[in-house]
């Protein structure tokens, strides 16, 4: 049997340094191109395990190693310099922590998501990043407009009309060049994120739980196509409150001595996954009688605080449906298609 070995990366974009540690805890480092892949790859063992942080070329190199170790880590840099930054160290180098730790089993560990739930998640923070960027910059109009005594409806820069009739105003030359150029930056991101979402409908066809959750009344092809990019694989997650933890919907605890209170929600998860949740809820509480019941016994404790307890409750929905792959035919009424309950 051939002794165990682990091996530590300290990943950056055109090299890595990987730092073998034997049981006996003898340790070698070695320097390699991103380039000679093959060569390092060459003489891994299948009982080899590997550690490295997660940077942006992460997946790259996992990728091309996971086939031939028989595990591969990746580790968060921030929880791990925690870990390394508790204890006295002598050697700062990265790939000897990262074998140290993992030897010990002691590394705190990120999910891998698929190829394909990688690339729709990918896609998903790029529409994030530009539908905030055109938020920025409908309120850029709004403030030139409103400083010239005009008071446009918020909504009306949402369609071509209202962004016609902003080029029709007639301000000062510099004012005018700059509305142009504005919505001429307007335009193209809504062409562009049209371009995103149409993709992320499409190619979330393809991901295990689609037809699961587009089935609940209130999630459409997008959100399930977000929803799952940040979920990933649901086994991952023991219960539905990990996955609310996993989303930061789960209250902040806070001891002293022998007392215990909860605050509000930790929001340790993605932002993007909570607004497309809480949105999907509020959508699915006009049709559910079971969820608007919750939701309007929750409103005396004030709305904000419901729709947060609406987003759990729904949350758990979302995790139960993926789970046990369940195909609603009537989900208002929480009615199983056939297939979904033989």
């Amino acid at each position: 049997m051939e002794a165990k070995r682990y091996i530590g990366i300290d990943l950056h974009r055109n090299c890595f340094t990987a730092c073998l540690r034997l049981e006996n805890g003898r340790e070698y480092l070695k320097q390699w191109k991103l380039e000679d892949m093959t060569k390092f790859t060459a003489k891994l063992r299948r009982t080899d395990e590997v550690a490295v942080e997660v940077t942006g070329n992460t997946r790259l190199f996992h990728d091309a190693v996971a086939p031939h170790v028989e595990r591969i880590v990746a580790v968060n840099p921030n929880q791990f310099k925690v870990i390394t930054h508790s204890v006295k160290k002598t050697d700062p180098n990265d790939a000897r922590n990262l074998a140290l730790y993992l030897a010990k089993d002691l590394l705190p560990e990120v999910r891998m998501k698929d190829k394909t739930q990688a690339q729709i998640a990918s896609l998903t923070q790029t529409r994030d990043t530009m539908v905030k960027l055109r938020t920025a910059l409908k309120n850029k109009v709004n403030n030139i407009c409103s400083a010239h005594g005009v008071n446009l409806n918020k909504e009306s820069l949402g369609s071509e009309k209202g962004l016609k009739a902003v080029l029709e105003m007639h301000f000062e030359l510099l004012v005018n060049l700059e509305l142009e150029i504005i919505v001429e930056q307007i335009r193209s991101l809504n062409q562009s994120i049209a371009k995103l979402e149409d993709t992320i409908r499409q190619e979330s066809q393809k991901l295990d739980g689609h037809k699961n959750l587009t089935s609940i009344k209130g999630i459409g092809g997008l959100s399930a196509g977000i929803l799952l990019s940040i979920i990933g694989n649901i086994r991952d997650f023991a219960d539905e409150g990990k996955l609310a933890a996993y989303f930061g919907i789960v209250p902040r605890v806070s001891n002293s001595n022998e007392s215990q209170h909860s605050g509000r929600i930790t929001k340790r998860g993605t932002k993007m996954g909570r607004t497309t949740l809480v949105q999907c809820a509020l959508i699915a509480q006009r049709y559910s009688p079971y969820l608007k019941n919750y939701y309007e016994k929750k409103k005396s404790r004030g709305v904000g605080k419901a729709i947060i307890a609406l987003a759990r409750k729904f949350l758990g929905i979302i995790y139960r449906t993926l789970k046990n792959k369940w195909v609603f035919e009537d989900f208002p009424n929480f009615v199983l298609a056939e297939a979904a309950t033989a």
